[in-house]
């Protein structure tokens, strides 16, 4: 089936995806990781033919305006598409998810009882400009041994169209049906809405991108949802937080990758801290050209800043802005993460283990730190190879969700007549 298609009949591309998701299943760890190595490898020998298409892409949002945290999300090279497929050769490396004997036990009667893990079957993947994701989902999928229903973002057709056309080239010289890969080229809102009602083909659904798609999603669809989170985090700078360390990830998390959702979008500052190390702040703010989006305390003390209103406590930037918040202690810290927190990333930095311990068992987020930058909240950072998404929710998975989050389990019997 083309993924030039222009009208594709999503129902039968999910069809066709539950039919390749059995063979899929039964396919060995060995046969699963040399498809991967093949698809690296497939990707890396087209990569001007991939740069080409994303460029169409580029040439587009220009003409439409695009601002930079999204072009930048759109743009690959050919360092970053080396990296994704360098990506699919660290997830062959990682453990077979599925097979898995979590439990055993054997009742009086004699019947063996077997907790085991086992693929999802078909994932619809709902995302934004990414290319990128085209790639780290369909390697966590097929490693996991589910296939895949792709639908991304119409600012990434051409570039995505041209990375699952590799693919399927690729795909042809492993065990893995191309089928198991499908595409979505239709951007007619159509085509998502009967994605996110086929209960009967589709096992899961994850959407990854801004708060409006994801809310879209999670009201509408009838297949259960693994939820992902934007990210409004936050850093808060604890009065015995010392100074190198405070600053470092600071501009690390906030200044790294600005357009990505671990990034740091508010500093919340102890007054007691702000006032002692008032200068040192300034100076690396400005060093960086972060922007403060300030209370009225913040602007007292760090020039040229702006007075923040609501939004801008609840803003994920994607850019060089940062709210700044101040407070007196960490209960009135965490109080304002609760207010307008995502539940993603939220970072303390302190030296009192007290404060610290306080902080990280009443912050209710998917992921927490403790002297170290939220830039961590990686599938590829935290060793779990590419991610599919980081999930907020707390159900089935939480946090960056790596290929267990990928599985569910099945209880399997064996018996030698057993009757009931």
């Amino acid at each position: 089936m083309s993924v030039t298609k222009e009208q594709p009949n999503v129902e039968s591309q999910a069809i066709a995806a539950k039919k390749a998701a059995k063979t899929l299943s039964l396919l060995s760890t060995e046969e699963k990781n040399e498809a991967l190595h093949i698809l690296a490898d497939t990707l890396e020998k087209n990569t001007e033919v991939i740069l080409e298409a994303n460029e169409v892409d580029l040439q587009a949002g220009r003409e439409k305006g695009y601002d930079t945290a999204y072009m930048d999300r759109l743009a690959l090279s050919k360092e970053r598409i080396f990296d994704f497929a360098d990506g699919l050769r660290q997830v062959a490396k990682l453990e077979d998810p599925t097979g898995n004997i979590l439990s055993n036990w054997t009742l009086d009667n004699g019947l063996l009882v077997e907790k085991v893990t086992v693929p999802l079957g078909v994932i619809g993947m709902i995302y934004e400009a990414r290319p990128n994701v085209t790639v780290d989902a369909t390697g966590l999928a097929l490693k996991s041994g589910n296939a895949i229903v792709l639908k991304g973002g119409s600012s990434a057709l051409s570039s995505n169209k041209a990375i699952v056309q590799v693919m399927h080239e690729a795909l042809k010289e492993t065990k893995i049906p191309q089928e198991a890969v499908q595409f979505i080229a239709s951007t007619d809102r159509e085509a998502t809405q009967q994605l996110f009602t086929m209960k009967e083909h589709i096992d899961v659904l994850i959407p990854r991108g801004g708060g409006s798609l994801i809310n879209a999603v999670v009201n509408n669809a009838t297949v259960p949802v693994l939820e992902t989170g934007v990210g409004n985090c936050h850093l808060y700078i604890d009065v015995e937080a010392d100074v190198e360390k405070a600053l470092n990830i600071l501009v690390n998390a906030k200044t790294d990758r600005p357009a990505v959702c671990n990034a740091l979008e508010t500093a919340i500052i102890h007054e007691g801290w702000l006032e002692k190390n008032r200068d040192v702040l300034v100076k690396t703010l400005q060093e960086y050209g972060i922007s403060v989006h300030g209370d009225e305390t913040a602007l007292s003390y760090i020039p040229n800043s702006v007075l923040a209103n609501e939004e801008d406590w609840a803003n994920e930037y994607l850019s060089l802005d940062l709210a700044v918040k101040t407070v007196s202690n960490v209960e009135e810290a965490i109080d304002h993460i609760e207010a307008y927190g995502t539940k993603h990333s939220e970072a303390i930095v302190t030296e009192n283990k007290a404060t610290a311990k306080t902080f990280m068992s009443l912050v209710d987020a998917s992921a927490l730190y403790h002297n170290a930058s939220t830039r961590f909240t990686d599938g590829g950072a935290l060793g779990f190879g590419a991610e599919i998404g980081i999930s907020t929710q707390k159900l089935h998975a939480r946090g960056p969700m790596g290929l267990p989050a990928l599985t569910t389990v099945k209880f399997m019997m064996s018996g030698n007549g057993q009757t009931r």
